[in-house]
């Protein structure tokens, strides 16, 4: 005889069916109509000179404030290893290497030194403030990088000059790759288990590693994509090697950013020496300009979504001072780390000083955003004060992008370097 609560199994699995359909349906629909908010407001950004990313940051903003009362709950895993991803694969992939070359000192210096002075400068500022050492240190190597997401979207859209704009884009690239490692050694250092000797050996031991990885799966993968002969089968491959590198990389407890941009660099410049056709980078370049459009759009509204505007007011003062940190820092390592070493060194005839104007967009474009905005909510849940750093990172961040990002192409302008045709 069958009992009670068997003859009722079946009705339970249906009602789980249908609570998973209408999961599923929901998610569709969610996906559809960011995909519609998110053309729309490019559309309507085209021609007012708008960056649409602040105006995605605006409309994500306004959807959390005004809208329903369960909205998209914004995960950090969603933000980095969703999005981030094939965002910085797209950009590694087209980074100019003969200009890169060209600039990888500079890249290097803001990449690395650049990060810890930043993280150190917030650091100390917000401990004055009050919070202690070790929580204020997390928040500077949180906020200490130049997040590639919002920098890339708003240098392809302004007639910066090439090679400041590959020194641009290459930092962003490969300094938030060593702040995560770096925001991880914070985290871990809380607990006190992490004596300074194994802090800098995990340091350049991840760097290393990451960086390794990311070259040996790029020249795999590229000699398959080879090998395949057939645009179909090179994409998919291109994006199993954006996404396997990163997850590759954060599975064995390395740096995915890191390992991503190698492979990505590997691609394209590696590929053109193994006899990658024309074709094949005509079809990547295409369908890896839509996919960065598309998660481009979908960071900055998830940016705007996971920001509580009323939740910043109790933590303005700590903003406030953790944004004189970051331009502090960022002083500090433009003018006087990158360009007073750029000076010394065309002094000792070894090279050419950093011109002023790039000085200053190199300043003030260093805006935060999608990796910023995916460490804070990865915070651990037992981390004393999580939500007032919380609010801090997401302040800072917001500024940056409302901010600087509308204001980084008058700068431009106003210097003279809206146009290829004046590059050094």
């Amino acid at each position: 005889m069958i009992q009670p609560s068997a003859a009722l199994l079946p009705l339970a699995i249906a009602a789980d069916a249908t609570e998973t359909g209408e999961a599923t349906i929901y998610v569709v629909e969610l996906f559809v109509l960011l995909i519609a908010a998110a053309t729309i407001v490019a559309l309507l950004t085209r021609r007012s000179g708008l960056p649409y990313s602040v105006a995605l940051v605006g409309l994500g903003l306004a959807i959390a404030a005004f809208g329903p009362s369960a909205p998209l709950v914004v995960t950090p895993e969603l933000v980095l290893i969703v999005l981030v991803p094939g965002l910085v694969f797209e950009a590694a992939y087209r980074l100019d290497f003969t200009e890169l070359r060209r600039t990888y000192i500079g890249v290097a210096i803001l990449a690395i030194p650049g990060v810890l002075v930043s993280a150190g400068v917030v650091a100390v500022i917000l401990t004055i403030a009050g919070l202690p050492p070790s929580l204020a240190f997390i928040v500077g190597a949180i906020v200490s990088a130049t997040d590639p997401v919002s920098v890339i979207a708003t240098f392809k859209r302004l007639g910066a000059p090439t090679r400041l704009r590959t020194l641009v884009e290459a930092e962003s690239l490969f300094n938030d790759g060593t702040a995560v490692v770096v925001f991880s050694i914070a985290v871990a250092a809380t607990t006190g288990t992490v004596a300074p000797t194994n802090a800098i050996l995990w340091f350049v031991g991840t760097l290393t590693v990451s960086a390794g990885l990311g070259l040996v799966i790029g020249v795999v993968a590229t000699r398959l994509m080879v090998f395949a002969e057939d645009h179909l089968l090179e994409l998919a491959i291109s994006v199993v090697m954006a996404y396997g590198t990163y997850l590759i990389a954060d599975r064995i407890g390395q740096s995915g950013i890191i390992a991503t941009v190698v492979a990505g660099l590997v691609l394209g410049t590696y590929g053109r020496h193994v006899g990658l056709r024309d074709a094949t980078f005509d079809a990547l370049d295409q369908t890896w300009e839509f996919l960065a459009f598309m998660l481009t759009a979908f960071v900055f509204l998830l940016i705007g979504l996971a920001i509580s505007v009323s939740a910043l007011a109790d933590s303005a003062g700590l903003i406030a001072l953790g944004l004189v940190g970051i331009l502090v820092g960022r002083a500090l390592v433009v003018y006087i780390v990158l360009g007073g070493g750029s000076r010394l060194a065309r002094a000792s005839g070894h090279g050419r000083a950093v011109p002023s104007a790039w000085l200053h967009v190199l300043f003030w474009a260093g805006l935060r955003g999608a990796i910023a905005v995916g460490l804070a909510l990865s915070l651990p849940e037992d981390l004393p004060q999580r939500d007032e750093l919380q609010a801090i990172v997401f302040g800072i961040t917001l500024f940056t992008l409302l901010v600087q990002g509308a204001t980084s192409g008058p700068l431009l302008r106003r210097l003279g370097l809206q146009t290829d045709a004046t590059v050094a």
